[in-house]
């Protein structure tokens, strides 16, 4: 084990800004066999798509298109759109023309527009949006400069409360105690059906349910104290529902509170290449009366959610590679499934030469087998030839369950798995565990192989092994991380570098 000098850690950054750098300026080169639609900020939806002169506006009017396998949607580069997709079967989404990668952003509009604030509490320096706002996960200040920090209070007996403490009711100028404190009031939809199964009302969490957005800003109107505003609202930019074949690439895909990229089901084919995907997440997924994760505390739970790219369910063949994933307020990407009885087969799955830093999670996994379902497995995943920097880092700790950090998160379920590798990959510091590797039985653990890990004395190694008969230790990350991973991981040719 040797330490980390900054002539090291300097090489670390070094590559990783090499690797990003080659990410956006990847040459297009997406295989498309059928007809090609081209869309740009020039555009109009009344074209027919066919030519870049003859190119469509929006991504509603790609959501509408018959489009059929093997088709190709282009957008132009250096354009900005706004929205969301619904995918369709074998098509492929990427770029043409010249310059940055095409951006396609959830929100509307960039809010650093003063006529867009109105002044709703001058003593305590509160600003009101002047139209209705979906929830929003955070706010992104002058291209990520700066964030919000999101207020998320329980909601009970017809009110918001201080999760803290239910007795009292939430009260914005006692609350919104920092600059850019954030609280999103969207109460114009309410539901008795709480995925929790408590039956009282809450807040709906659709993304119809619109309300008013409040924010502290102590320098003024906000704006005209910053030159951009993005809005993390929530929103699926790509939309997979179940479809096959979608191929995504050379995009550049941000800003929203929901999945950048997800879908559930069956998604076989799914590739995502060259792509950069950040500030993801951090939307509201439901409320409901008891926290999970705080049984004993009467508190309320309000989950929040949100990953980078997202399987939930089955695939085949399932593919991220050369992409630069970032900001993300769960998992940079990730395969997962809770069974409810059914059987899912998560095959071929590739997560290969990425740079995912500042997220909760780098690369996150699970099958979580209920309903009496013991058939759901894994088989051929490979982890390898990444660059995964500074799990739990990022802006996602803001949750309150700050422990669960990971670059490799796999939770403690049966997770079923054969032809499992990571391999190859610089694990950079993690603010809790390095890894969290957990499967019911030994045969479903992944081998390990050529890795590097990078951490600070007295943080977490993590866990990693079977559970059948009990608990993994987490371990310490000390003086002996070389040993553990060697003996525990079984890999003997780990690099292993300390921080003091």
């Amino acid at each position: 084990m040797k330490l980390a000098t900054k002539e090291f850690l300097n090489e670390i950054d070094n590559l990783a800004a090499s690797r990003i750098a080659e990410i956006r300026s990847t040459a297009d080169n997406a295989v498309i066999t059928g007809v090609k639609y081209y869309v740009s900020n020039d555009g109009d939806d009344q074209n027919d798509g066919l030519s870049p002169e003859s190119a469509w506006k929006s991504l509603k009017k790609v959501t509408e298109a018959e489009l059929n396998c093997g088709d190709g949607v282009l957008f132009r580069r250096g354009d900005v759109f706004r929205g969301g997709i619904n995918t369709r079967d074998g098509v492929t989404y990427c770029a043409y023309g010249e310059g940055e990668k095409p951006r396609i952003y959830a929100s509307e509009r960039d809010l650093a527009d003063p006529t867009l604030w109105e002044l709703y509490d001058a003593e305590h320096n509160i600003w009101r949006l002047t139209f209705p706002m979906a929830d929003c996960g955070t706010l992104v200040f002058n291209d990520g400069e700066y964030h919000s920090e999101k207020l998320i209070p329980s909601y009970r007996n017809g009110g918001f409360v201080c999760r803290n403490d239910v007795s009292r009711p939430f009260v914005l100028s006692e609350q919104m105690e920092r600059d850019l404190d954030l609280f999103c009031e969207c109460v114009a939809i309410m539901t008795e059906a709480p995925s929790k199964g408590e039956n009282f009302p809450i807040p709906s969490v659709t993304p119809d349910n619109k309300g008013s957005l409040f924010l502290r800003c102590d320098r003024g109107n906000p704006g005209e104290v910053f030159h951009s505003i993005e809005a993390l609202v929530k929103r699926r930019i790509f939309n997979l529902n179940d479809n096959a074949g979608v191929h995504i690439d050379n995009l550049c895909i941000k800003y929203t509170g929901d999945h950048a990229i997800g879908g559930w089901s069956k998604l076989d084919d799914l590739h995502v290449t060259n792509c950069e995907i950040g500030w993801i997440g951090g939307s509201i997924q439901h409320y409901a009366g008891t926290d999970p994760n705080f049984p004993q505390d009467p508190r309320g739970a309000v989950t929040r959610y949100g990953n980078g790219i997202e399987v939930y369910g089955g695939c085949d063949d399932y593919l991220v590679d050369n992409c630069y994933i970032y900001q993300v307020y769960d998992a940079g990407v990730t395969h997962q499934i809770t069974t409810n009885g059914k059987k899912y087969e998560m095959k071929r799955v590739r997560y290969v030469n990425n740079v995912i830093e500042n997220c909760v999670y780098s690369i996150e996994y699970f099958i979580e087998k209920t309903g009496g379902d013991t058939e759901s497995y894994m088989d051929d995943v490979v982890i390898s030839g990444n660059i995964l920097r500074l799990s739990g880092y990022g802006w996602g700790q803001q949750r309150h369950n700050f422990y669960t950090p990971a670059h490799i998160k796999g939770w403690s379920y049966e997770n079923t798995a054969s032809n499992y590798r990571i391999e190859n990959n610089i694990f950079d510091r993690a603010a809790y565990r390095m890894v969290h590797i957990v499967a019911k039985e030994e045969s479903s653990m992944p081998v390990m192989k050529g890795n590097t890990y990078v951490q600070k004395l007295g943080n977490s190694l993590g866990q990693f092994g079977a559970n059948a008969v009990s608990e993994p230790e987490n371990a310490v990350f000390d003086e002996n991380a070389d040993k553990k991973i060697a003996q525990t991981f079984g890999e003997n040719d780990a690099a292993v570098y300390y921080l003091k």
